[in-house]
């Protein structure tokens, strides 16, 4: 770990707490920083805050007041799922305040360099793709950010000799300064998070940021095949390494069904397990990256012989009776549910419905031809149940939850069907997490043997 002076005897608040708030607070202490800490969960039964206190930290719980900036204040460290609305964020910004999320502080003292992974879907899988792969190949990776450990933990046990392998979310990236990762990955780009982000625009602003401070002497993962990302990459500076499932180009593309990187033939495509064609995107983007740092083919094709998928991303979880069932929680959106469907010729009968955000599901509609039974739930159960019939789905259904959803799915099943929890929604309406939601189907599904 680099130890820097930046923080020391600064002001720094540090808003909202989870895993991220308490590990930036903890390692800004450890910095010489005079941290305050401000989370609404009252103090009372708030074991994170009390174990701050206890450290000697400043801890104001229970709410967001304004008067935390009667005292002079050097920069925010904000929560990533904390919005640009929240009062304490707005007079920060007015009064012309940095607010900063963990990922600038993890950068600031890696030893490290980063290879950082953004897209609206495929960032896990993709991320998991290039951990493992370098993993094989000897590079001794570090997995962090959305997906394991926070950023700043990591970071602090990484060494020059390790690589940050770091999955970003548009949150984490409207926080940056100085993060500059080595390889950027960007994966592709569709609306989603409006509720956070506003417009389209502002959601692909925020992802371009991964960007933003790289030179030409880091790189630049980009789908050929995404136009929004080819108009984002005209304004960087660095060497752009793009991927394609559609063209040849100069990086990783598909060829006489194979995968080639920079005309060198990688590995055949039908000795790849992992299902569906959308997943050869998240693949080739991260052949193109894990090539950028020297990893054999040997390497690339001993995980990608081997590797079925991330839990809750298309996750297979039994067969009973001859109906498979798929968890595919971590879809939060349209275009996640749309690539889950496409991965199946089998009749489907779709478990979806979550958080209403505001939009519609007509995006679904050339998509739903092998949807055979659609079971929602949720606040967007009216919604999702409108663009079933308009696509002439005989068999629709409307249960509490995902719970309630399983059973009734097998019911309405036949042999050969595959029975899919791909949700097109997040799950706050109803449950924590969207992991949350995927154990849930994953138990139910166990209690019908």
């Amino acid at each position: 770990m680099k130890h820097i002076d930046l923080y020391k005897e600064k002001n720094v608040l540090v808003l909202g707490l989870a895993k991220s708030g308490t590990a930036t607070a903890n390692l800004l202490h450890t910095l010489g920083a005079n941290v305050i800490v401000n989370d609404r969960t009252p103090i009372e039964g708030n074991e994170q805050a009390m174990a701050l206190q206890a450290k000697g930290m400043e801890v104001i719980c229970g709410g967001h007041p304004l008067s935390i900036f009667d005292q002079d204040i050097d920069m925010v460290f904000k929560n990533p799922g904390i919005p640009y609305t929240n009062p304490l964020v707005e007079l920060a910004i007015q009064k012309g305040i940095p607010v900063l999320t963990e990922v600038e502080l993890a950068y600031q003292i890696s030893e490290a360099d980063f290879i950082g992974i953004t897209g609206s879907n495929g960032k896990t899988t993709t991320t998991t793709l290039i951990d493992e792969i370098l993993e094989a190949g000897g590079k001794s990776p570090l997995i962090a950010g959305n997906i394991g450990q926070v950023s700043v933990e990591v970071a602090q046990k990484a060494t020059s000799s390790n690589i940050m392998v770091t999955e970003l979310s548009s949150f984490q990236l409207m926080g940056i300064e100085s993060f500059r990762p080595k390889i950027s990955v960007l994966l592709n780009i569709f609306e989603a998070h409006l509720d956070y982000h506003g417009t389209v625009g502002d959601y692909a602003k925020a992802k371009a940021a991964i960007m933003k401070n790289q030179t030409n002497e880091d790189f630049a993962v980009i789908n050929a095949d995404d136009a929004v990302i080819m108009d984002m990459v005209l304004h960087s500076s660095a060497t752009i390494i793009p991927f394609s499932v559609t063209k040849k180009v100069d990086g990783a593309y598909l060829q006489d069904d194979a995968i080639y990187f920079k005309e060198e033939k990688v590995m055949d495509v039908k000795d790849i397990v992992l299902p569906g064609k959308h997943n050869l995107e998240n693949i080739l983007a991260a052949v193109a990256a894990v090539k950028l740092v020297g990893t054999s083919n040997e390497a690339i094709h001993q995980v990608l012989t081997s590797f079925t998928g991330v839990k809750h991303r298309l996750q297979y979880v039994d067969t009973i009776e001859n109906r498979r069932f798929y968890n595919d929680s971590k879809a939060t959106n349209v275009l996640a549910t749309q690539k889950a469907i496409s991965a199946f010729e089998e009749k489907v009968i779709l478990l979806a419905g979550g958080l209403d955000r505001g939009n519609e599901f007509d995006d679904l509609l050339p998509y739903l031809d092998n949807v055979k039974a659609l079971i929602t739930f949720g606040e967007t159960a009216e919604k999702l149940m409108k663009t079933a019939k308009e696509a002439g789905i005989k068999e629709i259904k409307r249960v509490d939850n995902v719970e309630k959803a399983v059973p009734v799915a097998y019911e309405m099943s036949h042999v050969g069907d595959v029975i899919l929890l791909s949700p097109a929604c997040a799950s706050w309406d109803q449950y924590k997490t969207f992991e949350q939601r995927g154990d849930i189907f994953i138990e139910a599904v166990h209690k019908l043997k």
